[in-house]
């Protein structure tokens, strides 16, 4: 078994029948660009460098709404973007469900959100507000 750092995805173009991608623990940030994966059902990028600087995210979670309109299972566990009061004592349950609603909003296809399934109370809020639950701080 070999382990490699991933910082680029341009040769993943080839596999476009691919349904499940494990990308975790690499250096991919919010400058993530996949191929278009019409298949993919499944992406993990637990453990990247993936925040909400900006606008970033946005653009990123509108990215692969483009390229990967299968997909309904995603985790983003491990990033910055993903406020886990278990990593970060600043953020609590409330953080994380406005960040659902926020990814949610984006993606309407997702069955599953990090290691939640996605229920229909979830998804009429993303609907509704999702769009306004973008977590941002000061400078």
């Amino acid at each position: 078994v070999a382990f490699v750092v991933c910082r680029s995805l341009e040769g993943l173009k080839t596999f476009s029948y691919l349904e499940e991608l494990i990308l975790d623990n690499n250096l991919l940030g919010n400058d993530l660009l996949l191929p278009r994966l019409p298949h993919l059902h499944t992406l993990t990028l637990n453990k990247n460098q993936i925040s909400f600087q900006r606008n970033t995210c946005k653009i990123l979670l509108d990215h692969l709404a483009e390229v990967v309109p299968s997909l309904q299972y995603l985790s983003l566990l491990g990033n910055i973007a993903c406020p886990n009061e278990l990593v970060c004592k600043e953020k609590d349950e409330d953080d994380y469900q406005r960040y659902r609603y926020f990814v949610l909003h984006k993606l309407t296809n997702l069955k599953f959100l990090d290691t939640r399934k996605v229920t229909k109370r979830e998804r009429e809020e993303a609907l509704i507000r999702g769009a306004f639950m973008k977590v941002v701080k000061p400078k």
